[in-house]
């Protein structure tokens, strides 16, 4: 057998519940999975070393990586937001077939009064997973013009 003896840390009993459950003291459990995550150490010696059950060890293992990754990805996430944007040259613009949505071909010469464009719909995917949708009406364009050069300048 050729198996490396590691030191297990002891883990201390902080409380005892009504139904036999024990809690352990939160950093004697992290010293113990990290020295179950050293190479060649066996978890269920481990486990056997300090008196628990090799499932609790290896829940608390999963447990320990999955917070770790959750903070890395934390860490190294895209920010959520975009920067902010001033438009201060915003022009009124009564009717553009791009607003609309349709193709400038299908555009009708002209609007009546009494019709209102129907608002159009921007949605933009960024990296990090967030969608953005934006309803537009037409006189928006310069600050949709603003938003799209924003998104991109990332």
């Amino acid at each position: 057998m050729m198996e490396a003896e590691f030191d297990a840390p002891p883990l201390r009993v902080i409380r005892i519940r009504s139904n036999g459950k024990r809690d352990y003291d939160r950093r004697d459990k992290r010293r113990l999975v990290e020295a179950c995550l050293r190479p060649g150490v066996s978890v269920a010696g481990m486990a056997l070393k300090v008196g628990i059950n090799t499932n609790q060890l290896r829940k608390w293992i999963r447990l320990h990586q999955l917070a770790n990754e959750a903070t890395a990805a934390a860490e190294s996430a895209l920010p959520a937001f975009v920067p902010v944007v001033e438009v201060s040259d915003v022009m009124r613009v009564t009717e553009s077939p791009m607003v609309r949505g349709r193709p400038p071909a299908e555009a009708p010469a002209r609007t009546q009064p009494s019709q209102r464009p129907s608002p159009a719909l921007v949605r933009a995917r960024l990296p990090n997973g967030v969608t953005v949708e934006l309803e537009c009406g037409g006189q928006d364009v310069a600050l949709v013009k603003a938003m799209i050069e924003a998104l991109g300048a990332r």
